[in-house]
Order: structure tokens, then sequence, then C-alpha cells
């Protein structure tokens, strides 16, 4: 007879259902990975009266979450609450209370991951995360374990869905930045107060633990520089699509002789690479390591059975190391705690890539050849470029440029030269380039 591990769920929404429903489905699977038999026993839920995805027949429902911190029969704790309070205390409390935690709060894990591993550590448990990134994708993983005979150099992925459906959406149908988040407002992709999607603060908190994954560094999510796809047009998009390029809303992390990048921004990526070619609301990461080379990981960033999948996946580990010492653990980074290392910070001012510009200007004589001489007096070339009429916007002519790879500050020193011309007349739309080679 297999021995019963007990589960209490902190939350009993679209992942809390989907992991009720995961493992009942697919129990015996489950059982003979992991040598248990796993029992969701209590659920909390704020309104014990709402519709659930999934039967809850055979479950204890409190709307207490105290009744399943202090249940002495509850070995794993899932919190599936979101938001920082009171998910944080409830974590801190179950770790103190001997219980191994899973999370899918990637919010959380970013600002205060440091103090919650060393919280699990110090109690001796295990704090597992895999469902805080990118769904039902094994990134954290795939990082932390298949990837660990390499230096990682650089990741970059598409890690928020609602960004990707609406620059996707924009792309194909040529519909404006409002009308398609209304669109994904009503299929449910989308929050009423979308900020946290579209601004990149989501894409954010994940990158910020993607790149301690990759690099061995404490969780500093204060570093990520942040930049959403509000200001993207169909024009973009349209133009990019006639340099070769796609223009996606990318997370990069990338470690220099000077430090780590974290940043997370709209991206113009070659139409040949798979990443260019990940649509809608599926996520995608690419990484890059110096012994395996280039590999991605790509499905679904949410949804109930994807999320609840990379949470089983996390109850399946902890119920393999629940025989052994502490000291054998799965480090929750992927480094000994003592090799975590505080690299240097790269502002985005000094990070170094290709443009793609779009100048407003008259159509005169000599206009282009002043813009091209002070991207050349600012060391910067010119790869290719666009010329459009466009009458509408309010200007004779569009200016379209990518230029070579430059420092961010000098592009920016280049840029207020050319929007001070007297034939210049709107501010430049500056957009980064990676090849992702």
């Amino acid at each position: 007879m297999l021995k019963v591990v007990k589960i209490g769920l902190l939350g009993l929404g679209t992942v809390g259902g989907g992991t009720v429903n995961v493992l009942e489905r697919n129990s015996q699977e489950i059982s003979r990975r992991c040598g248990y038999q796993i029992v969701v026993s209590k659920a909390c839920a704020r309104d014990m009266s709402r519709a659930r995805i999934c039967s809850t027949d055979s479950l204890q429902l409190t709307s207490n979450p105290d009744d399943i911190i202090n249940d002495p029969e509850i070995q794993i704790v899932v919190e599936l609450m979101g938001g920082e309070e009171p998910a944080k205390s409830l974590i801190l409390a179950a770790l103190a209370n001997g219980k191994h935690v899973i999370t899918a709060n990637k919010a959380l894990i970013a600002t205060h991951g440091n103090e919650l591993f060393a919280a699990a550590a110090s109690n001796k448990v295990i704090l597992a995360y895999e469902s805080a990134i990118a769904g039902g994708i094994p990134i954290v993983k795939a990082l932390r374990e298949g990837l660990s005979a390499n230096k990682i150099e650089w990741l970059a992925g598409i890690i928020n869905g609602t960004g990707n459906f609406i620059l996707t959406e924009m792309r194909d149908k040529g519909s404006a930045f409002e009308d398609v988040l209304k669109q994904a407002q009503q299929l449910g992709y989308a929050e009423a107060d979308p900020t946290f999607d579209v601004e990149g603060i989501d894409a954010a908190h994940k990158l910020c633990i993607l790149a301690s994954l990759a690099f061995g560094m404490p969780l500093n999510f204060e570093r990520v520089y942040t930049e959403g796809i509000s200001k993207v047009t169909p024009l973009d998009l349209t133009y990019a699509e006639e340099l070769g390029y796609r223009i996606k809303h990318l997370g990069v992390a990338r470690k220099t002789d000077d430090g780590v990048e974290m940043r997370v921004h709209p991206t113009l990526v070659p139409k040949k690479r798979l990443l260019a070619n990940v649509d809608g609301v599926m996520n995608a990461v690419l990484v890059k390591g110096n012994a395996v080379g280039a590999t991605m990981y790509y499905g679904p960033g949410a949804g109930a059975d994807a999320t609840a999948s990379a949470v089983v996946a996390d109850i399946v580990d902890i119920c393999r190391q629940l025989e052994i010492s502490s000291d054998q653990y799965l480090a929750p980074l992927g480094f000994l705690s003592e090799q975590l290392k505080d690299l240097p910070n790269v502002s985005i001012e000094q990070v170094k890539t290709a443009f793609y510009l779009r100048l407003s200007v008259l159509d005169k004589p000599g206009v282009m050849a002043a813009i091209t001489a002070i991207l050349a007096n600012n060391g910067i070339s010119i790869e290719a470029a666009l010329q459009k009429e466009i009458e509408q916007h309010g200007a004779n002519t569009q200016v379209i440029l990518l230029t070579g790879s430059v420092v961010e500050q000098l592009l920016v020193s280049a840029l207020a030269e050319i929007e001070s011309l007297d034939s210049t007349t709107g501010p430049a739309v500056r957009i980064r380039v990676e090849s992702l080679q």
C-alpha cells in the first residue's frame, strides 16, 4: 500500500481547481512517478458558495487559511492566492510549521524570494515555484537541472501571454492597441486593470527569477528595466515586417564582462528566428548555454491544466525528496546558497543593441543627409532604410532606419540632435533589436 501525502490548497480558483483535476485524472501515473498517493485534503477559498471547475466532494473546504497552515497531517501547502499579503505571511507560517510549500506567486518570489528561500532552508523544508513562470513550461527545472552543465550566456523570453496576444492581433489585423486590449479583456486574457501585463511588470517579475536561476545571483527585482507595449503602433509592426522582423515583448537577461543586463521591452526579432513565430497567448524562452548552444522551451503560459501541470510537477519533486536529508534538497535557484553572487547591474543606458528608428520629417532636400551625418558623428551605422509618404500622420515623410549595434546613451544623444532639426516634425520612435545569436 502506498503512503499518503496530504496537500492543502490556499486558493481554489482556476489553478487550484486545475490542480485538483490533474491530480485526480492522472493519479495512477503520478503515484508511479513518486511512490506516494497524493491527496488534496483541504482547500481554503474566500467565497465558499462559488462554483468550481473541480469536484469538491472529497475536500474539506474552509475560509480560514490557518486551518491548513496548522493542520499537522498536511505535509505540502500550495499557495495559489496571489498578491503579497496575506500570501507572504501564510507561506512563512507554513514553512515555520515544517511544511513544504509550492507557490505560483511570481511577484512574491521576485520581490521577497531571498527571504522566503532563507526561511525554507532554516526550517529544513522546500519552497518550490515552477508554476510561477511561463505556465506549464518547465523552465525552472530546465535552468536549474537540465542546463546545469552550462555557463548560461543569455536568455530571452516571451513570458506574458496577454502582451503577446495583443501584438499578434495588432500585426495580423492592423488594429490599434486600445482595440485589441478591449478584445483581450473580453476573452479573459487581460484583467480589468491590465497594467501588470501591458506595461511589462508581470514579465519583469518572471525575468528577475529566470536571471537569478541562469546566473546564480540573489533575486533583485528593482534592477529590471521595464517598458511596456502600449506605445507600439500598427505602423511599426508593418514596417518591422517589411524589414524582415517581428516585434515581440521580450524579457532579456544577458551576462557580460560588465555585469548582468535585465530588461523587458518591445523588441524587433528576425522573422526567421523561432521566437519571432511564437504567437497568440503562447510563451517561449530561448536560452543560450556555452556547452549546449541555444535551446528553446515553448508552451502555454497560463490556463488551469497547464499551470496545474507545473504545480503537480513540484508536488512530485517534493515527494521524491521526502525521505532524504534536508541538506540534499535541490537548491531553489540551482546554486548553493553560499555560492550566489551579487553581480553588477548593467543599466539600460549602457546596454548595447541595434535599434529600429522611425522619424517624422519634412520632405525636402538634405534631410536624409543631415540625419545620417548626425548618426555617423556619433559612431552609429545604418544597416537598412525605408521611406514612406504618410500625410495623415502630420509629416510629409516617415524615415525608418535600422542601426548597427550602439550603446543606448549614444543613440539617445544622437536622437536629441535629430529631433532638434528644423526638418524633424515629431519625436523619434525607437525600438531595440535583438539578433538572438
